[in-house]
């Protein structure tokens, strides 16, 4: 089992979620150009043993404080000869080997291993994959590896994306209401990148919602735009869930989600993917506080 995590600034096509994709461009996926087939299956054991792979962490900030609340955990292949590759690619090359477990269990453990030295007050997001939610024994054994681990269950928020909704939504339920009856906190991640079925919102036990980069993209000047998050916000306010934002890359936009009643922000506008030391560096400054 396992709970494989990223987000890059590149979201493109394919049946991973968008939170399990990387920066690709428009190749396919886990297919990288030069390089033969099955060359880069037979590289992952050892990536994993050479420490290879990577967790880096997107910070997100307070809409009200402007402060580092926590950040959100994005899985990276640092190869020696080919430079970065993104989780969508490193996930699809994982499937392809039938190594999508253990390269599970090494990208949550390094997150967790990061997480768990950080300040309380700074929280942790994590991915959560189809075949993840889909297993009756995930909310068990998930919630068993967290105990093995030094950091609370309230201090993680557990992303799932609507590609894993699609296939059981009963099973994705009960597996989502087991662990937060633990504590853990629930997300419904890239909200607007899909078919925003309003119906996982009724029925799902969520904390919060998402939303996609493409909810914010042309806010505040396209009035459709702004319309419709205007409806999302009001929506998410009625239920009670907390609304995260997503791809925020100018101070316009952050401006136009904080006016809209939004709660916390990402994106590349004032920070990019960083260690897990990094994070806490900047929560410690004046700005990474929320005083610049």
């Amino acid at each position: 089992m396992g709970w494989p995590m990223s987000k890059g600034p590149s979201k493109t096509g394919g049946s991973l979620p968008n939170s399990l994709r990387g920066p690709v461009g428009d190749r396919l996926k886990g297919r990288l150009p030069g390089v033969k087939s099955g060359a880069l299956e037979t590289e992952i054991l050892r990536a994993l043993d050479r420490r290879e792979i990577e967790v880096l962490f997107q910070p997100q900030f307070s809409c009200r404080t402007g402060a580092v609340v926590g950040a959100e955990a994005l899985a990276r292949w640092q190869h020696p000869t080919l430079g970065e590759i993104g989780a969508r690619d490193l996930f699809a090359i994982a499937e392809r080997a039938a190594l999508v477990a253990p390269l599970s269990r090494h990208v949550v453990a390094r997150a967790l291993e990061e997480a768990s030295s950080w300040p309380q007050a700074l929280t942790c997001s994590l991915n959560i994959t189809p075949e993840e939610l889909g297993d009756p024994r995930f909310a068990a054994d998930f919630a068993e590896l967290i105990g093995k681990s030094k950091i609370e269950p309230t201090r993680l928020m557990l992303e799932i994306t609507e590609d894993m909704l699609v296939r059981n939504i009963e099973q994705a339920s009960a597996a989502l209401k087991a662990l937060r009856a633990l504590g853990f906190r629930t997300a419904l991640d890239d909200f607007g990148a899909g078919f925003c079925n309003f119906h996982y919102l009724r029925e799902l036990p969520l904390d919060a919602i998402k939303l996609d980069k493409i909810m914010v993209d042309g806010v505040p000047g396209d009035a459709k735009a702004l319309a419709v998050l205007r409806a999302i916000m009001g929506l998410a306010k009625a239920l009670e869930l907390e609304v995260y934002a997503e791809g925020i890359e100018s101070d316009v936009q952050r401006a136009a989600i904080i006016s809209e009643g939004c709660d916390y922000w990402q994106g590349f506008l004032r920070a990019q993917p960083m260690k897990g030391a990094e994070v806490v560096a900047l929560s410690q400054t004046a700005r990474g506080a929320g005083h610049g």
